[in-house]
């Protein structure tokens, strides 16, 4: 017969059962049943997995033994659910599944409930215990029927009575599978008021706890009713008829109207103040509205800081907290120049600034530097981790240790209404089911909408159209696309080796030595020290480890202080970095320089700058194995690829062996194999090094190269032109091949750069092969 498969409840014979049909199997077994003559149907129950839920389609062993057969007496169809009425008849027991699909079919064992006999004579006064059970069950237990006791009296057989009992009466569902897989009626019994025990033991202490409680609930109603009597009588006296609640009310009803909010703000407070007023000083509901009223009143509605909007005081300020950085500098000149000439309709500065760039590059402190530049507060936020909606726009009140979200309370923390937020490392926010932060940040950071921002805490507008936002990234590719189209991104570059020099002699090392209580005549470092320390013991597009490495030598000058050791005057130059410092951590390799067979510079992009990327090439006999090794993405595997495929159709004209494919097995590495590369803008030198290694012709060492390659060999234009112009020029490179198409992006590569490198733009490989094969070194 067909199996209703039950997922967490058992049923037993005589009882008359309503089956919701939600689910497919389900209603594939009601209609194999209904097309059988005996409309019979077996009852069998699923048992839970490791993981605690059900498997949907379940094996043999997912399924318990015994079950119950039932019979079919009615199905209601409707639009949304079927129904079935079912009449359980008696035991089974499954043998064999004999079909899955599209319902389960078995072979079932059946067992009649045995027929009375005389030992059935013996379990009256077990009988009699189930009676006496059963009345105190029904007195505890909330969920029993107002005749259960009356059919309950009705039965007389003992395994009728166990099945009726388990049937109607709430325990674990193990325990009433555990009694349907009973067969004796005395054992089945005699379990059954084990169980029944068990149960009411619960039920009466939960009565208790019940009691209790109801008694408590009495206790602060008869307090209220008093408390109400006395104010009454108070009133009646002549005396001061508010009590606590009432003077609380009133204080902030007064605080309220002083601020002269708007209407639909205000009246929402005022409807929380009168809600106070009803409330008892010591009912959560007090604590809870008075933290809501304050919070709300603690926002600066009407308080602004008075904005500076001198475009040369601007200016000033900007050049004297920071060197460099003069996309983000012309941006705000032009912000404040906006608000001079129009300041009623400049608001959000005409847009969110979001700074993109490497770590160190001065991201973070330009956004203290604009809001002292614009007179205006400021208050950091970091997103980095961040993966909660509520983080943002903050949790309802009425759960317990609600609080606004990250961009309220920061305006809070300013106290003013035209604050200048950061928010930082944007790119890092991450999601889960708990919603996307990302999304949540939509609303505050398009000035078409954030004029009524609502937090789900304060749930009443506020305005933030004055607010200036600004936004820290490392990776553009981080930041969520519709974000991204909110906010106008300016690019921070990588700092040269003069614009270092120039930072570490403004700023970092007059910082340290504060730090540390020196003197500037008591420590000095040269300008070539400080070269010296660029150059040798740091490699990084920000400042970040040279400010360290300063720290260092003012730590070493204060020990030499210290013990008394120390001249006058204690100078850094070149020579004494390494007694200082120890060892160099970055020696130049005058050895990669070289022409090398199989070797080429190639140039690649990361989120914390430039790098050189080395592409190293074997040729070795074989059977045409292409093996690529170095952590490879599959972007640039695929790129290799097309190196291979461009070298293989010029073979002849570039002196190859034609059958090379077929004869040579290629080995192309990348090293630093525990760093991800990916992308195609290695296209180019991959095709130089594999040239150059089945060639046999040395590749020039001098030259560094990037762009993508397509299989006609043109060269494609790439991204992070000006941080790879920086890494070669880190590694002592003078020469780089670039995409023709890039040409235009050397505008953006500081002069003092372009003037030390010589660029060699290109559209087709075929016009670099004699630049970078060294012929003469064959």
């Amino acid at each position: 017969m067909p199996i209703l498969i039950l997922r967490g409840i058992s049923v037993f014979p005589g009882a008359r059962l309503n089956f919701e049909l939600d689910d497919p199997l389900a209603v594939a077994a009601m209609n194999a049943a209904m097309r059988s003559r005996s409309h019979r149907i077996f009852l069998l129950a699923q048992t839970i997995t490791e993981s605690g839920d059900f498997n949907l389609y379940p094996e043999r062993d997912d399924l318990f033994s015994v079950g119950t057969v039932g019979k079919i007496k009615q199905v209601m169809n409707s639009a949304d659910s079927s129904h079935a009425l079912i009449v359980c008849e008696h035991r089974g027991r499954l043998s064999q599944i004999t079909k899955r699909k599209p319902a389960y079919v078995a072979q079932v064992e059946c067992f009649d409930e045995p027929e009375p006999t005389p030992a059935f004579g013996s379990a009256e006064p077990l009988i009699a215990q189930t009676y006496a059970l059963a009345e105190r069950y029904s007195m505890l237990s909330q969920g029993t029927q107002p005749d259960f006791t009356e059919q309950l009296s009705e039965l007389t057989l003992p395994g009728e009575i166990a099945d009726y009992m388990a049937q109607n009466v709430f325990m674990p569902p193990e325990h009433k599978q555990e009694l349907l897989e009973i067969f004796d009626p005395l054992d089945r019994l005699e379990q059954l008021n084990s169980n029944l025990l068990e149960s009411i033991t619960f039920l009466e202490v939960d009565f208790q706890i019940r009691l209790a409680t109801s008694q408590r609930l009495e206790d602060g109603q008869r307090e209220h009713i008093l408390r109400e009597q006395m104010k009454v009588i108070r009133q009646t006296l002549g005396e001061s008829g508010e009590d606590d609640s009432d003077a609380e009310a009133a204080t902030y009803r007064d605080h309220i109207l002083a601020l002269h909010l708007a209407e639909e703000v205000e009246r929402k407070l005022l409807k929380e103040c009168d809600r106070l007023k009803r409330q008892h000083p010591s009912s959560s509901d007090s604590s809870v509205i008075m933290n809501y009223l304050d919070i709300c009143l603690s926002l600066p509605w009407s308080v602004s800081t008075r904005e500076r909007v001198d475009v040369e005081a601007t200016r000033k300020i900007l050049d004297e907290d920071h060197y460099g950085l003069e996309k983000v500098k012309r941006r705000i000149t032009e912000f404040v120049a906006v608000r001079r000439i129009a300041p009623k309709d400049a608001k959000n500065g005409g847009g969110i600034l979001c700074l993109i760039g490497p770590p160190g590059t001065g991201k973070t402190s330009i956004a203290g530097a604009i809001a002292k530049s614009l007179n205006r507060k400021m208050a950091r936020i970091s997103l980095g981790g961040v993966h909660d909606e509520a983080d943002i726009r903050g949790h309802r009140k009425t759960y317990i240790g609600a609080m606004p979200g990250r961009i309220i309370d920061a305006v809070i923390r300013s106290g003013s209404n035209n604050p200048v937020i950061l928010l930082d490392e944007v790119d890092k926010l991450g999601h889960d089911y708990r919603g996307d932060p990302a999304a949540a940040l939509l609303e505050a950071l398009d000035p078409e909408q954030n004029a009524t921002f609502r937090d789900h805490f304060l749930e009443i507008p506020f305005d933030l159209s004055n607010t200036m936002f600004i936004t820290t990234a490392n990776d553009r590719a981080g930041i969520p696309v519709p974000l991204l189209d909110r906010m106008e991104v300016v690019e921070i570059p990588s700092y040269t080796d003069e614009e270092k020099l120039v930072i570490a002699k403004r700023h970092l090392l007059h910082k340290q030595r504060v730090k540390h209580n020196l003197k500037s005549t008591q420590l000095r470092v040269s300008d070539d020290a400080i070269r010296a320390l660029i150059a040798d013991y740091t490699r990084e597009s920000g400042v970040r480890v040279l400010e360290r490495e300063l720290a260092a030598l003012c730590r070493q000058a204060a020990v030499l202080i210290a013990d008394g050791n120390a001249p006058k005057t204690i100078s850094v130059r070149p020579s004494n970095l390494e007694p200082m410092l120890g060892p160099k951590r970055y020696k130049r390799d005058g050895e990669s320089l070289k022409p090398a067979v199989g070797l080429v510079h190639g140039l690649a992009w990361t989120s914390v700058g430039g790098e050189v990327l080395d592409v190293e090439v074997n040729v070795m006999d074989g059977s045409g194995k292409l093996e690529l090794t170095g952590n490879l993405g599959d972007v640039m595997k695929e790129s290799v690829r097309a190196c291979v495929s461009y070298i293989r159709s010029k073979a002849a004209s570039l002196g190859i062996e034609s059958d090379f494919y077929k004869m040579r097995d290629l080995h192309v590495h990348f090293p630093e194999g525990a760093t991800p590369k990916d992308g195609p803008s290695a296209g180019i030198a991959v095709t130089i090094a594999l040239i150059s290694a089945l060639t046999g012709r040395p590749a020039r060492g001098d030259i560094a190269m990037t762009g993508e390659i397509t299989l006609r060999g043109r060269v494609l234009p790439i991204g992070g032109l000006r941080e790879k112009t920086m890494a070669a020029l880190r590694a002592g490179i003078r020469t780089i091949i670039i995409p023709r198409d890039n040409e235009p992006d050397l505008a953006e590569i500081d002069p003092l750069v372009r003037a030390q490198l010589n660029f060699i733009p290109t559209a087709h490989i075929d016009t670099v092969l004699e630049t970078t094969l060294d012929y003469a070194g064959l």
